[in-house]
């Protein structure tokens, strides 16, 4: 079997391994109701987008 030339550096191993790592989703405030959703995506709370409304929403 093929073995390693040279033992790989803890650096290089923790930049691989970097990648996995967990990043929270952020969130924009709608200026209308204040409710938080994922930025550039409708509102699911309202059915609004950039301000105009885009889904019917049943309250």
């Amino acid at each position: 079997m093929a073995n390693p030339k040279r033992k790989q550096s803890k650096r290089r191993s923790a930049n691989r391994r970097a990648g996995n790592a967990y990043i929270a989703p952020e969130f924009a405030r709608d200026p209308v109701d204040g409710s938080l959703f994922r930025p550039h995506r409708v509102n699911p709370k309202n059915g609004m987008y950039r301000g105009r409304q885009i889904l019917n929403v049943e309250v």
